[in-house]
């Protein structure tokens, strides 16, 4: 948090500098109320998308993130701090069960493979959790089975095909229920989304009777909290 205000006070100093709004001191003049932190300080994101690869050339199969200045080594995230533990559970599951069945992932300078991605969603308001496959087209695999492993552990496409349950689940924040599918643009840290909103709700004090415009800001969650 201490890094955060750093930077966006450096922005500051910067921007108002530049427009000549600086006090008899050269200072930039301005009132800094400070960082206002997210509420849970671990597992608090909830959407992930990881990538499948190998962590080395022609290693075993991985599934995770990039490493750091690379886009093809993929570390495997079986210890990530920012997600739910569920979140991890599920992707060590899917892992280990293509790794035991040496399905190949999709290779984009030879336009080979079939898996892609994973594409994890958690409601943080009911625990409802999206796990979706992203694969290439050219081959089938039997899935059903990694489905029943999923539920056993876890008490831009151009298709989709449901396997279990729905392709969607609601978040609630503030109040408001918000559906949420695999590939919904959201607020990735539930918690801290609410700090934020209710801090511009706050800002914006009394709306009645006024036009208020959300602009280049999302979804219009932040109009949607206001409407009341």
């Amino acid at each position: 948090l201490k890094m955060k205000e750093n930077q966006i006070r450096s922005l500051l100093d910067e921007a108002i500098a530049a427009a000549g709004q600086t006090d008899s001191k050269g200072n930039a003049d301005y009132c800094f109320e400070g960082i206002q932190g997210s509420p849970k300080e671990f597992a608090y994101r909830n959407k992930m998308e990881f990538s499948f690869g190998d962590e080395y050339k022609d290693g075993p199969l991985s599934l995770g993130l990039h490493k750091k200045g690379s886009t093809y080594d993929v570390l495997t995230a079986s210890d990530c701090k920012l997600v739910h533990e569920d979140l991890t559970r599920i992707l060590n599951c899917v892992l280990n069960y293509f790794q035991e069945r040496k399905t190949p992932y999709y290779r984009k300078m030879s336009h080979e493979g079939y898996l892609r991605h994973l594409l994890l969603r958690r409601s943080e308001s009911s625990g409802e959790i999206l796990v979706c496959l992203i694969t290439s087209s050219q081959r089938e695999e039997p899935l059903e089975a990694l489905v029943q492993q999923v539920l056993a552990d876890v008490v831009q496409s151009d298709e989709t095909r449901i396997l279990y349950g729905q392709d969607f689940f609601y978040e609630t924040i503030l109040g408001l229920r918000f559906k949420i599918t695999p590939f919904s643009f959201f607020q990735t840290n539930s918690k801290g989304a609410e700090v934020l909103y209710s801090a511009a709700r706050d800002y914006i004090g009394e709306t009645k009777d006024m036009t208020v415009f959300d602009l280049y800001s999302g979804t219009g969650t932040i109009a949607q909290i206001l409407a009341p």
